[in-house]
């Protein structure tokens, strides 16, 4: 089968690595990808939001299957113009990408059908939303950008000052533009936090995995909102009651509710979870597979993945197995200094090699130049690591994140060590 693979990061880099593993592929092409998806496939110079480009270039060289990574195009409506088209294509629809692509869809569909979530109002003028905050005790709630913002739409107010400074910033003075022209105030909620993932058509939904992701720039969860610095999996508090509560009460309700509303699933569904004391409640939900959280997902999938993404588009998931590994996995990122603000690039990368030895690279934000691995993004690349154990499998991560060196290199350095500590 000849595939074609739309994204260009880390995430996109562990989806090639797997599908690249498949004794149905053919040839893997990835639009527009990076320097480490060009050692598993062929790099296409077409970018995510060239629809036209990418339905020409499926059509031209006879393309099997398509497998789009990235939310942007997935909720502007690419899956479905490559379905028009008559291309076999794995992803959902933008009806049903609505459930990342609006918070507050979303958060109606949630209340409708009874999943379980935080509290939340919708608010598109400043002044009532202030006022409705400053009704609640401060520090009590979130305030979350409608649309997508990249993974950092979402800001915790400690105080009412801080509160008024995050709507006014979103609503009257644009700050993910258009994706925050309306906005939700939800109830922060408290516990720890789980990504939870599974494939989906319709209402069938796959056995499901869970993991840990890290947002924040700094160690201790401080700083500014990331895209990501890095992963583990499974958590230490993943249970199976914990899991078959989540799929009893949040994957499959979601499955069905969106079948009702007429926007049927067809793609990987990822539930971002809050362990609470009243029990697990929806964050929120994206339509793809996560970044960071991929980078440990594809080395823990035991089944093909190509075979499984051809299912969901073929319609029969159903007749297909999905089963993960249960060994814990953890990925480490390495950021250029400055990130997620201004970041130099074409800064030289070395010791690839040598961290090959510990575990798993996956690129992201780099480049060949010259001969030259050089750095061309924000997150640069990451070191998957696995073990018997969290700690075994950390240990792995970090050794192999310490062979890897560029100017200005940074990254945390307490990624899964909440998982280890007695």
């Amino acid at each position: 089968m000849k595939v074609l693979l739309i994204g260009s990061g880390g995430r996109e880099h562990a989806m090639a690595w797997k599908l690249a593993q498949s004794s149905k592929l053919t040839e893997l092409f990835i639009a527009p990808g990076n320097a480490g998806t060009a050692d598993v496939g062929t790099n296409v110079n077409i970018g995510v939001d060239d629809h036209d480009d990418i339905v020409k270039y499926a059509l031209d060289e006879n393309i099997d299957l398509v497998v789009v990574a990235p939310d942007q195009p997935i909720v502007d409506g690419l899956c479905d113009q490559l379905r028009q088209a008559g291309v076999t294509t794995f992803g959902p629809s933008a009806a049903a990408a609505r459930i990342e692509g609006s918070k507050i869809w979303s958060d109606n569909l949630m209340t409708k059908y009874g999943i379980p979530t935080a509290e939340s109002e919708p608010f598109s003028n400043s002044g009532v939303a202030m006022e409705y905050g400053h009704t609640k005790p401060e520090g009590s709630l979130v305030v979350k950008a409608d649309g997508l913002a990249a993974g950092k739409g979402v800001i915790i107010p400690e105080t009412y000052d801080d509160l008024d400074t995050a709507i006014v910033g979103m609503l009257d003075h644009g700050a993910f533009g258009e994706s925050s022209s309306s906005i939700l105030l939800a109830e922060r909620m408290s516990g720890p936090e789980a990504s939870v993932f599974a494939f989906v058509n319709g209402e069938h939904v796959s056995a499901e995995v869970a993991s840990c992701d890290y947002k924040r720039a700094g160690d201790g969860d401080v700083g500014l909102n990331t895209g990501g610095m890095g992963s583990y999996g499974p958590p230490e508090f993943w249970t199976p009651e914990l899991a078959a509560q989540v799929r009893k009460d949040i994957l499959e309700p979601a499955a069905k509710a969106l079948v009702a509303e007429n926007s049927s699933f067809s793609g990987v569904l990822y539930a971002g979870l809050m362990i609470t004391e009243a029990g697990p409640k929806i964050i929120e939900f994206n339509c793809r597979l996560g970044d960071p959280e991929t980078q440990i997902l594809m080395p823990m999938l035991q089944s093909d993945f190509l075979e499984i993404c051809l299912a969901v588009a073929e319609n029969r998931l159903s007749e297909t197995t999905v089963e993960w590994s249960t060994k814990p996995h953890t990925f480490v990122v390495a950021v250029s200094d400055g990130y997620p603000g201004s970041y130099d690039t074409g800064v030289e990368i070395t010791g690839i090699e040598a961290a090959e030895d510990h575990g798993v690279v996956f690129h992201a934000g780099t480049a060949s130049n010259d001969d030259k691995l050089v750095t061309s993004g924000g997150r640069v690349l990451g070191v998957t690591g696995l073990g018997d154990t969290i700690k075994d499998s950390r240990d792995a991560a970090y050794a192999g994140i310490d062979e890897i060196s560029f100017e200005g290199m940074t990254f945390r350095r307490d990624i899964a060590e909440r998982a280890i500590q007695d």
